[in-house]
């Protein structure tokens, strides 16, 4: 069964303000993992403690970040290093993105997404492999 991470309540207003008004590259990304496009289910603009992640897939515990510019402005990496090792210690992966890759290279950007999904999911129990599903 999967743990619910506490988030602070009085981020859902502005989460869902950002959900209104999502970027470019955060477009680009949830056109093409929306709707379990890649077989996993991820919500966008999310509060986590006291934190909103860009995606977040609650089953594998795996968050999505599309850094813009501001992101790259002094100051702002260590805000984000921070950031992500919070998120970390709550069990959460965090995989960043700049803009600028979705934007020029989002088969590149799907494909890493994808070597996460692959290295977070759960294996199969071995009591369970081979066990048809007939009864």
């Amino acid at each position: 069964m999967r743990k619910i991470i506490p988030y602070n309540q009085d981020l859902v207003a502005y989460a869902k303000e950002l959900r209104n008004n999502m970027t470019l590259g955060e477009i680009a990304i949830w056109r093409e993992i929306k709707g379990k496009k890649l077989g996993v289910r991820f919500s966008r603009q999310i509060p986590i403690d006291r934190y909103i992640v860009d995606f977040y897939c609650k089953d594998l515990y795996l968050a999505i970040e599309v850094d813009g510019s501001i992101h790259f402005k002094e100051g702002h990496q260590e805000k984000d290093m921070k950031r992500q090792n919070q998120l970390k210690s709550l069990g959460v992966t965090v995989i960043r993105f700049s803009d600028l890759d979705v934007k020029n290279n989002l088969d590149w950007v799907l494909k890493e997404i994808k070597i996460e999904i692959e290295k977070l999911k759960p294996t199969p129990s071995p009591s369970q492999e081979g066990k048809s599903s007939e009864l």
